[in-house]
């Protein structure tokens, strides 16, 4: 039972430490940016009719597409578990081929570049 008091005692105060640390540590100097609750690039306080850019929108979906790589690829190590370990790098490559060209071909038409 020492042992079990001891362990807790120690993550009490290691937890108090750090908490108070987090208080104390960071500068408090809030801004406009700061204190503004939307951070997608425009003033939240103005028309809701203005025109909106689509370009936050493409780069959203270009995550999302080139972040499909990682749910493809974090399972091929328990795929090595087949028959035969060259199928798990043909899809392995065949993936990354894919994604390449997806972005190459967003390179080339543009959608890559914030100003035009």
């Amino acid at each position: 039972m020492n042992l079990l008091a001891t362990i807790l005692l120690i993550t009490t105060a290691l937890s108090a430490v750090l908490a108070l640390v987090s208080f104390w540590l960071p500068q408090m100097t809030p801004d406009t940016e700061k204190l503004s609750p939307y951070e997608c690039g425009f003033d939240p306080l103005g028309s809701a009719r203005l025109p909106f850019s689509l370009r936050f929108f493409l780069v959203a979906i270009l995550f999302l597409l080139f972040d499909l790589e990682i749910a493809l690829l974090l399972p091929l190590p328990w795929g090595d578990q087949l028959a035969t370990p060259t199928l798990t790098l043909s899809w392995t490559t065949a993936i990354l081929i894919l994604l390449t060209l997806g972005l190459v071909y967003e390179w080339i038409q543009g959608g890559l570049e914030w100003a035009e």
